[in-house]
C-alpha cells in the first residue's frame, strides 16, 4: 500500500465534527476512514467516474453521514455545495489526472470556509512509482491561490502531502 490513510488524517488533527468533503474520491480509501473519524461530522464524496462511487457505496452501507455525488470538478460549482460551507477538503492523488487541476483547487475554496482546510496529497517528483507527469511541491503551492501553508505532512515513500489554510 502507498499510502496509509488513518495514518495521514491522524496529522491534521481532526475534531470530529467537520463538514468534509473527498474531491477525487474513488472508490473511498479516504472516504471511509474520514467518515468513520468524523462521527459527529459530515463527508460529501466526489468522483467524476460512476463505477468507483457505486463501490464505494456498497462498501461504506453502515455510514450515515456520507453523500455521493458524481461530477466534474473541474468545473466551478459542479459540486453544488454552498459556498464557505465546509471546513476541509481532501484532494488525494487526483491532480495529477485533471486537465486543469487549478480549477479543483478554485472548487475548494469556493466551498471552504474562511480559515477551512485543504489537504492534498500528490506523487512526488522523481518517485520511482506512480504516473509519469506529477505535480512538483512548488507547483501545487502556485496553484494554490488564497491559501496559506499550514504544513509539509509526511504521506509515505512516494507522496507527499500539503496542509493549507482558506485566508
Amino acid at each position: 500500500m502507498f499510502l496509509n490513510p488513518e495514518e495521514i488524517l491522524k496529522k491534521i488533527g481532526l475534531k470530529g465534527d467537520e463538514r468534509a468533503a473527498d474531491f477525487g474520491c474513488g472508490s473511498g480509501g479516504f472516504t471511509i476512514p474520514l467518515a468513520e473519524k468524523l462521527e459527529n461530522g459530515f463527508v460529501f464524496a466526489f468522483d467524476i467516474q460512476e463505477e468507483p462511487l457505486n463501490v464505494l457505496k456498497s462498501r461504506s452501507a453502515n455510514l450515515s453521514n456520507l453523500r455521493f455525488h458524481k461530477c466534474d470538478l473541474e468545473v466551478l460549482g459542479s459540486s453544488k455545495i454552498e459556498d464557505s460551507s465546509l471546513d476541509l477538503v481532501l484532494i488525494i492523488n487526483t491532480l495529477f489526472q485533471a486537465e486543469e487541476p487549478e480549477k479543483i483547487i478554485e472548487e475548494a475554496k469556493r466551498v471552504l470556509r474562511r480559515g477551512g482546510r485543504l489537504l492534498i496529497v500528490e506523487w512526488q517528483e522523481g518517485a520511482t512509482q506512480g504516473p509519469e507527469e506529477k505535480i512538483s511541491l512548488e507547483k501545487l503551492e502556485a496553484m494554490a491561490k488564497g491559501f496559506k501553508k499550514e504544513k509539509e505532512i509526511e504521506a509515505g515513500r512516494y507522496h507527499y502531502g500539503l496542509l493549507m489554510e482558506k485566508s
